[in-house]
């Protein structure tokens, strides 16, 4: 054999064996497999954290129609906001309580101008929500509403 022949061999060799090792490692037979048992658990989840998502989102009485209609009759548009012709959307957040309770409210993102405290007002006068559930028990939920000043 010449060398080059040789050296040839010398470097596919190792190349062979890794290809030939690897095909026969993966032919595996279905009956070869044994299930691994799947244990579930919940995550640890603070009993005070509101929840985000549920499977049940908390509601208004009477929907989002009546909801539309209980800030309309509530929200006063600020006198300041009037004068200097305010328009936009306040992004309240709060927290649904297992009882339907509003608390922690928040204002996430406001235009100010006085329109920002007076939605937070309507929001804590709301009256008490359906609870959101979670794997069928009722559980504090953190909700985000718009509320929009237009003139």
């Amino acid at each position: 054999m010449s060398d080059l022949h040789t050296m040839k061999l010398h470097y596919a060799l190792p190349f062979l064996a890794v290809l030939v090792t690897s095909t026969l490692s993966a032919q595996v037979q279905d009956d070869d497999m044994v299930p691994v048992p799947r244990v579930e658990r919940e995550p640890a989840i603070d009993p005070n954290e509101p929840f985000t998502i549920v499977e049940e989102m908390p509601s208004f009485p009477g929907g989002q129609e009546a909801w539309l209609k209980y800030v309309a009759k509530e929200l006063k548009y600020p006198k300041e906001a009037v004068e200097n012709q305010i328009q936009g959307v306040v992004f309240v957040t709060f927290v649904v309580e297992v009882d339907g309770a509003i608390s922690d409210v928040k204002v996430l993102r406001g235009i100010r101008y006085g329109c920002d405290e007076e939605a937070i007002r309507v929001v804590k006068g709301m009256p008490k929500w359906t609870p959101g559930k979670h794997n069928g028990k009722e559980v504090r939920v953190q909700y985000n509403l718009p509320i929009r000043y237009k003139l």
